[in-house]
Formats: structure tokens, sequence, C-alpha cells
């Protein structure tokens, strides 16, 4: 995706795109160094050979205020800045910006890995309603869908007496008279 046309605007919406990734409490404003190096692994910043994930830390690092854990979208443009000179060996300092901020411009997280939902015949064999035997099959209609407590042949007593209790239902009598 590398236009001749991006601009640092452009790069500031994958900035933020990318400082959001993996966290739910991030505004957007600051990017930790987990997702800087996701941002250069997923826009091709880092080619492996003039430009490796160590030197991305280290970039990292250099660009970071001492004590800070983040980077700024300023902070950010330093690091493009020198991370092009390294990319884009042998072109001018400008030249090369404007090649970084392509590759970042317009881009998004990529979500490689991310477990799916598990497709397994075992699972569809389990839960097929039709194949149940005994008392389960008693607890789905034709239509394969559950009954709910209706389905069970032993309901619980809910009265508040124990079990075997003869004189169920007669305390409102007794209370009353």
């Amino acid at each position: 995706m590398a236009s001749g046309s991006a601009t640092a605007a452009d790069a500031e919406t994958a900035f933020q795109k990318f400082a959001v990734h993996g966290d739910p409490h991030a505004t957007g404003r600051e990017m930790n160094g987990k997702n800087f190096a996701k941002m250069c692994k997923d826009c091709q910043i880092i080619d492996g050979k003039h430009v490796t994930s160590t030197d991305v830390d280290i970039v990292f690092s250099k660009v970071k205020a001492k004590t800070a854990r983040v980077i700024t979208f300023e902070e950010f443009n330093q690091a493009l800045h020198e991370l092009a000179q390294k990319r884009f060996k042998g072109k001018v300092q400008a030249e090369a910006i404007e090649h970084m901020y392509g590759l970042v411009a317009g881009q998004d997280p990529a979500n490689a890995g991310v477990t799916k939902i598990s497709k397994v015949g075992g699972v569809d064999r389990l839960t097929d309603t039709s194949k149940y035997t005994g008392s389960h099959k008693e607890r789905f209609d034709e239509s394969g869908k559950g009954k709910g407590l209706s389905g069970r042949e032993e309901m619980t007593d809910a009265s508040g007496y124990v079990s075997g209790y003869k004189g169920s239902g007669t305390y409102d009598d007794k209370v009353n008279n």
C-alpha cells in the first residue's frame, strides 16, 4: 500500500489503531513497545535485512523518555525517521520518510493466529438431538429445541415442606382459625 501521497496524518490514524490494539484501557495517544513492534512487523517495516525486530526495540528505547514505557505520536514520528534511514539506505531523507509513511498509512493490526470456532465433526454429532435416546430424548421437541423444565420428569417441589409431610398446605387453615 505504499502510495506516494501518504502524510503524517495518515500515519497518525494507523498509530491510533495500533496503540489501542489488545488493550481495552488504551486511549490511542500513546503506544507501548509491543504494539510498536507489531506495527513495524505488520506494515513490513521489519524486512529482516536492513531492519530487524532488535533494531525496532532499540529505536523504541532511544526515542521514549527515560522512565516512560510508552511513546507519543511525536516520538513515534522520530522513531519512523530513524527507521527510515536504515530501511531505505541510499535514498534522500525526505523520500525515505515518505516511503515509510506509505508503509504505515491505512494499515490495521492483523489478527493472525487468533483462535477460531472449532468445526470438529464430533461436536456436531454430540449436539444432534435427533440421535438422543432414553430420558434425554424426552427433553427436546421434534425440531430439536429444548423443552426446559417441562421436559424433565421429576420436578422439584418448591412448596417449602419436606418430602413425605402429610399436612402440606394446611398451615393457612390452622393460622386463620
